[in-house]
């Protein structure tokens, strides 16, 4: 029997791992919907990242080439964010997840049933 690695059992996790790491979601969210943008303003509208998490993520986005990153040299310098051609290409699969976002009051229904239903039978 031959061992099948994550990536054939489910050719979807990378992508995953990619797109939907802790925060790369409101960043790339962020960026799509209000444009190009300077660190602060990032850091304004995800509030409850920190500076240096906010930075490893912008670096790996940029490797990943889900963003550009502009440097202009002015004085003082200044640095800007913007969503590219393949973080945009993400847009459908954000609207979808973003549709699919209405069916969150039936998941806290099926748990608050689960929670009843389980806290019972340990109650036995």
């Amino acid at each position: 029997m031959t061992e099948t690695t994550p990536e054939q059992a489910c050719p979807i996790a990378p992508v995953v791992d990619i797109v939907f790491s802790r925060w790369t979601t409101p960043i790339l969210w962020a960026l799509h919907e209000y444009g190009r943008q300077r660190f602060v303003e990032l850091q304004r509208r995800i509030t409850t990242i920190t500076p240096k998490v906010l930075t490893q993520r912008l670096r790996q986005l940029e490797r990943d080439g889900l963003i550009t990153r502009t440097y202009h040299a002015e004085v003082p310098p200044r640095v800007e964010y913007e969503i590219s051609e393949l973080g945009r290409s993400l847009g459908p699969l954000f609207a979808s997840l973003s549709e699919w976002s209405g069916n969150l009051g039936k998941v806290e229904a099926a748990r608050e049933t689960y929670d009843a239903r389980t806290s019972g039978e340990r109650s036995r």
